[in-house]
């Protein structure tokens, strides 16, 4: 087993249907791949079950900690609140709706050893025609106008070494938060190396990315250009441009994957947990 660390932050918005396998899966995953590790789920303000089920797995859950919002913050708002209350080295972070198959962070911590800044992209895409053209206008706008640099800007399974992290963390509270991430990133000069990962339909429940979220988001994106990148260029020093490193490494087959539907959970004595106001 490596000796590396990492905190797991999975933000949570009614996500009642999926949560228990997704705690799952990341107690068991990760169980595998580090000598140490913590998961995060960050209930941001749900007005379902979400928050009463992660409480009741916790007895079983030995590495899993729970976060709360009173209120709905957004996605950008869990990150954060996930990302302040990490403990060690690599920060990593992935929803809750179990698309990912998390053994893909043991190839991504591998590369956070040679760069800061890992981010996944989406190889096979289980996701709508219509969520997937969406998806390439906005990583095109973002390549445009932010100069995000990589081809997948919105796959939610990166890992960050915490230092870099501390410089990132995201002022924006919805979705935009990983392209504001990625803009940070370049204009502080820190590479980013992409790599595939797998894959899968969502596990059960529905999407909280909608079309009336993209006016909003571009609306950010727009305020957020003009703010740091045309104000900003102004009056900065030379700007820093770091490269972006992309790994073709396929994914392993499936066969020697983690099931989608595991569900056994690692036993032993419960950590505590902590909440967040």
């Amino acid at each position: 087993m490596p000796a590396a660390r990492l905190s797991l932050v999975i933000p949570a918005y009614n996500e009642a249907a999926a949560i228990e396998r997704a705690v799952a899966e990341a107690e068991t995953a990760l169980e595998q791949l580090f000598s140490e590790f913590e998961v995060l789920v960050v209930d941001d303000g749900c007005t379902d079950a979400t928050a009463a089920l992660t409480q009741r797995l916790l007895l079983s859950a030995p590495h899993t900690q729970l976060l709360r919002h009173g209120v709905n913050r957004g996605y950008g708002a869990a990150l954060r609140t996930g990302f302040d209350a990490a403990r060690y080295e690599l920060v990593a972070f992935t929803d809750a709706d179990c698309q990912f198959d998390l053994l893909d962070l043991g190839r991504m911590v591998k590369l956070a050893a040679h760069a800061p800044i890992v981010a996944g992209w989406r190889r096979d895409r289980q996701d709508s025609p219509r969520r997937r053209f969406f998806s390439w206008g906005y990583n095109v706008l973002c390549r445009a106008i932010l100069g995000t640099r990589v081809r997948d800007c919105d796959c939610a399974l990166k890992v960050f070494r915490k230092e870099a992290l501390a410089k990132l963390l995201p002022e924006s509270r919805g979705f935009f938060v990983n392209a504001e991430m990625l803009t940070r990133a370049r204009l502080l000069g820190l590479e980013v190396s992409e790599v595939p990962v797998s894959h899968r339909p969502r596990a059960a429940g529905e999407s909280k990315v909608s079309l009336r979220e993209i006016p909003r988001t571009l609306r950010t994106l727009l305020a957020f250009w003009w703010r740091h990148l045309v104000i900003g260029r102004r009056t900065a020093p030379t700007m820093v441009q770091a490269r972006v490193m992309l790994v073709n490494e396929a994914p392993p087959p499936v066969a020697s994957r983690l099931p989608s539907n595991a569900l056994g959970l690692p036993v032993g004595h419960p950590a505590p947990h902590r909440e967040a106001a």
